[in-house]
């Protein structure tokens, strides 16, 4: 795998492509947020990522949804900042700016989307995702 964060590369793509994620990660929002909270909850991290892909075998984080069937093109793995430092994406010398960059997971999500784009970071609002 050949994605590692760089806090110079650009964080949230165009608007239009934004935008239209945002739309169809709308209807997984609660579940996101279920997921995320569990995290933060169980002490897992302090960092939750949100692994947002198409692929068919992602070897990245946990497994929360799969889109086979479902309408929707997007699979959602879980993972954490700890694990995308001991698979090498973000390096020691990144976690510093990484920290800075990320925001407050109970009010935003973070997400790193592998796409035709390539991979990015990108930081989506909670708000309106429902809490179960």
């Amino acid at each position: 795998m050949n994605y590692t964060f760089d806090e110079s590369s650009g964080v949230e793509g165009t608007a239009s492509q934004f935008f239209r994620l945002q739309e169809e990660l709308d209807t997984l929002k609660p579940l996101l947020s279920k997921v995320v909270d569990e995290v933060l909850k169980s002490a897992v991290s302090k960092y939750p990522i949100l692994v947002i892909h198409q692929e068919k075998n992602l070897d990245l984080g946990v497994p929360v949804y799969n889109a086979v069937g479902t309408g929707n093109k997007w699979n959602v793995h879980i993972s954490t900042l700890e694990d995308f430092y001991k698979k090498g994406l973000i390096k020691p010398d990144k976690i510093d700016a990484f920290r800075r960059l990320y925001k407050d997971p109970k009010d935003w999500f973070t997400l790193f989307v592998l796409s035709d784009l390539g991979a990015q970071f990108i930081f989506i609002s909670r708000s309106n995702a429902k809490k179960n």
